[in-house]
């Protein structure tokens, strides 16, 4: 027999969560996770998913709209997914945000969460992109707005992003904010071009079609870079593609291609074709400059990159004779942001392109006191990597979402290190590893960067000091 579904009234929304998921508080104390509400809703909801303290609800009504709720800038949100919290006002986005990062402190690292500082929010909240991937596909998602019609829909393909929870459907997009609006004429001539020469959209399940995916990167000095991913090596078909792109848009300072036979969409694996300009373009980001190449991992936002790097710098209080470590250092953006501060800098990181890229950007801006190694933190780190390189001064660590290894946090307190510098972009596992790192450090400082407008994420610095009575 199913169980009868529980319905809930005039429900306060209180905060944010992951997602784009809002979150209310029974007066009996339930946790609520629900969908298309923001803060200062009062709703009614029906429960659909139930767990122990926590439950995931349905807008049934709005009793109450927030003073907080704003019309959305995109014509597609709602729709595309990607920009969760755009009806919510930029600056009440910031405070829920600060408040999650405050509730991990004080819940989950059991810590005062008065070390938390204000959030920085990102000066323009849109176009603060540097990079989107486009996607083509034969199944077009039909909007409720079209299928409530009586007329005929058409399903000629679309390319635009992935709809949420359906690999095959793609959302057509014909603006999008978050990049220059310079990528929004390129995507747009490219499937007015597509259609027009009859060049047919990906299916994900029979795996035909030519046209798979579209990569779109530009820096802060207007450099611009596009790859185009074709499902097969049509020649003739490439070659006017490549031409027309060329031709109509002499901005793109590295044009590129790649063909991918495989299954699954990722190119890291394959050989891309440049076919004209540069294989790379350069990205500048304080006193340096970055070779951002076909495959480079960098930060999608430079803007908070540079104001997160500094603040990073500010923590660790460098001297001239420092010794640093910088584990999960990616492309060595922030090692070699700071290594003109400090005696040395060396890196660690997993995947191997990145560290290419980080020598190569090491070289471009002839620098001589940084040293990459590529592996697992949790390998590399250990004495015999410290009787070669000296004990460090200072630590910088850039996890991935998970947070760090205990392994790697049981190395770091058996080191002490005299400071670690700690960025995030998960405020719950990195409040995790800091109550483990609190046995023998002291947490400062935590400062939130808004890296992401209109998303549940939050980057965070932390600063800590081992303790003097250990």
């Amino acid at each position: 027999m199913a169980r009868k579904k529980k319905s809930i009234t005039d429900l306060l929304i209180t905060g944010i969560a992951d997602k784009g998921k809002a979150v209310g508080r029974t007066e009996s104390g339930e946790v609520i996770f629900v969908e298309n509400a923001v803060p200062g809703d009062i709703v009614d909801v029906l429960v659909y998913r139930k767990k122990k303290s926590m439950s995931q609800a349905a807008v049934t009504a709005y009793k109450k709209y927030s003073e907080d709720r704003i019309k959305a800038a995109c014509t597609h949100f709602g729709v595309c997914g990607g920009c969760k919290w755009q009806h919510l006002d930029y600056q009440a986005q910031l405070k829920h945000k600060f408040q999650t990062v405050k509730d991990s402190i004080k819940r989950i690292a059991k810590l005062d969460d008065s070390i938390v500082l204000p959030i920085i929010g990102c000066d323009d909240n849109f176009h603060y992109r540097n990079k989107l991937e486009y996607s083509f596909s034969s199944k077009r998602w039909i909007t409720e707005q079209e299928a409530s019609t009586d007329h005929v829909i058409e399903q000629n393909g679309a390319l635009g992003f992935h709809k949420a929870g359906y690999f095959e459907k793609i959302v057509e997009i014909n603006q999008c904010l978050l990049q220059d609006d310079l990528t929004n004429k390129i995507r747009n001539f490219v499937r007015d071009f597509t259609i027009k020469h009859d060049y047919r959209y990906y299916d994900f399940r029979t795996h035909e079609g030519i046209m798979r995916n579209m990569i779109v990167r530009n820096t802060a000095d207007g450099q611009w870079m596009v790859i185009v991913s074709f499902s097969k090596k049509d020649k003739t078909k490439i070659i006017a593609m490549m031409d027309a792109l060329k031709n109509e848009f002499p901005q793109i300072a590295s044009l590129n291609y790649v063909v991918n036979t495989k299954l699954n969409d990722t190119i890291f694996d394959l050989d891309i074709v440049n076919y004209c300009g540069n294989p790379y373009i350069i990205e500048s980001l304080g006193p340096l400059k970055y070779k951002i190449g076909q495959k480079s991992f960098f930060q999608t936002n430079t803007g908070q990159a540079t104001k997160l790097f500094d603040i990073a710098a500010r923590f660790a209080d460098f001297s001239p004779d420092d010794n640093v470590y910088d584990l999960y250092t990616g492309l060595g953006s922030i090692a070699l942001y700071i290594s003109n501060l400090v005696q040395h800098v060396t890196g660690i990181e997993e995947i191997p392109e990145a560290i290419a890229d980080a020598n190569i950007n090491k070289e471009f801006n002839k620098i001589t006191n940084a040293t990459f190694y590529a592996g697992d933190v949790r390998d590399i780190l250990n004495d015999d990597f410290v009787k070669k390189h000296g004990k460090a001064d200072v630590v910088i660590t850039d996890p991935p979402r998970a947070g760090m290894h205990e392994d790697v946090i049981d190395t770091l307190l058996q080191l002490e290190v005299p400071k670690i510098v700690y960025i995030s972009c998960n405020p719950a596992s990195q409040a995790r590893d800091l109550a483990l790192l609190s046995k023998k450090y002291d947490v400062l400082a935590i400062q939130p960067v808004d890296m992401f407008p209109h998303t549940h994420h939050i980057e965070s610095v932390a600063k800590l000091s081992l303790k003097t009575d250990i």
